[in-house]
């Protein structure tokens, strides 16, 4: 099972991961200014997930496919690690549509 972990970066700003059940990163958020503004960026993950269409797939300058997330207002809200290939790319995506809808929400320190 998934699950979001939120926690201080070292300029104050709160961040979220989303972790697959084997413990991987497969999304990531930007800075935050509150622990609030940070949970509702949870929860649009936990609703634009569902919607393929949601999900921009670019390339690196060096060729490695990622992916953004975004919400319907255009906003990136989480970002993906860079992949080896596009079908680990498709299998970044395919685990956050799996993982995000019933992903727990964990604050560490």
């Amino acid at each position: 099972m998934g699950k979001f972990e939120i926690k201080t970066d070292k300029a104050g700003k709160f961040r979220f991961n989303l972790k697959a059940g084997n413990g991987q990163v497969i999304l990531s958020s930007q800075g935050y200014s509150s622990k609030s503004a940070c949970e509702n960026g949870i929860e649009s993950v936990k609703t634009h997930s569902q919607d393929d269409g949601n999900f921009e797939r670019s390339e690196a300058k060096d060729g490695s496919p990622y992916f953004n997330l975004k919400a319907s207002n255009g906003q990136v809200i989480g970002n993906s690690e860079m992949y080896s290939s596009e079908s680990a790319m498709e299998n970044g995506i395919a685990s956050v549509k799996k993982n995000a809808p019933g992903a727990s929400v964990e604050e560490v320190e």
